[in-house]
């Protein structure tokens, strides 16, 4: 059995349960133990650009954390993932900044050494369960569905750092969509960011990259989307709903996390996956 440290972050407690608990059904089946960290603290990506070595010193506190359990860490935020990948790979470069973390660290009892890995949701599914593993354990595979894969920025790029998937012809995604049973289609804006990154300081370009990116992914035929990060999820879902509300009309283009599509097609019903949570139903593949 494949063991590692679940690490959540801090929106998926609060604002997108639904993800950790349709990932703790797929992963239990696929013979995937999670372990909790209560220490965990924020990945610090928040903090990147504001004030970097606080930002270095909570990535750098997490691994060190999962290091003392010698687990190797797997997280479901893209941005999560790419900020304990830069930490991971600034302190493996830098021997003098390691060492300044490294005495912070010290007064825990804790010290960050570059032994384990960070990995990714669909990275754990692709590459250390396997396809084939997942496809003996689809149930109901889906015929005549179009999903249209989002693959977010963060575990894409810098590719150096996060070594992910080829950042300009990604297929990991579409892989782990059509083992389901599902067409993974080819739409334009597949690579495109989502646009959350600007809510909050410019609404108004926020909402048309979301626009755009939707009406992209129903013009090349999707019935669903599909994601893997946090704030993408809550982009297409959430905010997508809002902006559907304002208008007082539309058609809208339901989002679907990666873990309830897989385990729809698993047999898992859709309330432990959380189908009930996500803002814009999902209807057709959740009855």
């Amino acid at each position: 059995m494949m063991t590692y440290a679940l690490f959540l972050g801090c929106q998926i407690p609060i604002r997108l349960q639904q993800y950790e608990t349709s990932s703790r059904a797929v992963l239990e089946r696929l013979g995937v133990e999670l372990m909790d960290i209560e220490e965990f603290n924020c990945c610090g990506y928040p903090l990147r650009n504001i004030d970097f070595k606080t930002f270095l010193l909570a990535s750098a506190r997490n691994l060190a954390l999962a290091e003392k359990k010698n687990l190797n860490v797997m997280t479901l935020c893209q941005c999560c993932y790419g900020a304990l990948k830069k930490a991971d790979f600034l302190l493996k470069e830098n021997p003098s900044l390691k060492k300044e973390v490294n005495a912070v660290l010290q007064q825990e009892g804790v010290s960050y050494e570059g032994k384990i890995e960070i990995k990714h949701l669909l990275s754990v599914l692709d590459q250390e369960v396997g396809v084939e593993t997942i496809r003996k354990k689809v149930e109901k595979p889906f015929e005549g569905l179009n999903i249209a894969a989002h693959y977010g920025c963060h575990a894409l790029r810098p590719s150096q750092v996060v070594q992910f998937d080829d950042p300009g012809n990604p297929s990991i995604f579409d892989r782990l969509v059509e083992v389901t049973g599902a067409k993974s289609i080819d739409w334009l804006m597949r690579l495109e960011c989502c646009g959350a990154p600007l809510l909050g300081s410019n609404d108004e370009l926020s909402t048309e990259m979301t626009l755009k990116k939707l009406n992209n992914g129903q013009a090349s035929g999707a019935d669903y989307l599909c994601t893997a990060c946090t704030y993408c999820q809550i982009q297409f879902d959430t905010v997508q709903q809002m902006i559907l509300s304002r208008r007082g009309s539309g058609h809208p283009l339901p989002s679907i996390l990666y873990p309830q599509l897989l385990g729809l097609s698993m047999g898992i019903p859709p309330e432990p996956l959380g189908l009930q949570m996500n803002k814009i139903p999902i209807r057709e593949i959740g009855s």
